[in-house]
């Protein structure tokens, strides 16, 4: 059975295929809040606040706020501490584009 699109899935589909410069620009802000959206899972799944993953870390609950919602400027050492507070690995890949 297929699944019906929404408005807004319908609104960024046909967006993307008439303009090449939101297209691109939203996959990349697409991947970063995937980035975001996957750290507060699973800091969820380990069943931890925010502020007890900063403590773990060492770093301001602020901190930990911001990366949950736009961790663009994380680098792969935070990253790295971050998995390892929760219990886990992190895992990069590269794709072709």
């Amino acid at each position: 059975m297929k699944k019906e699109s929404s408005d807004v899935e319908k609104y960024i589909a046909e967006r993307k295929a008439r303009d090449a410069e939101f297209a691109a620009g939203f996959e990349e802000g697409w991947e970063v809040f995937r980035v975001g959206a996957m750290l507060a899972a699973a800091r969820e799944e380990a069943g931890i606040s925010q502020a007890e993953l900063a403590r773990r870390v060492g770093t301001a609950r602020g901190n930990v706020c911001r990366w949950e919602r736009a961790p663009s400027n994380m680098t792969l050492e935070t990253l790295a501490k971050i998995a390892t507070a929760l219990g886990r690995s992190p895992v990069l890949s590269l794709k072709r584009a």
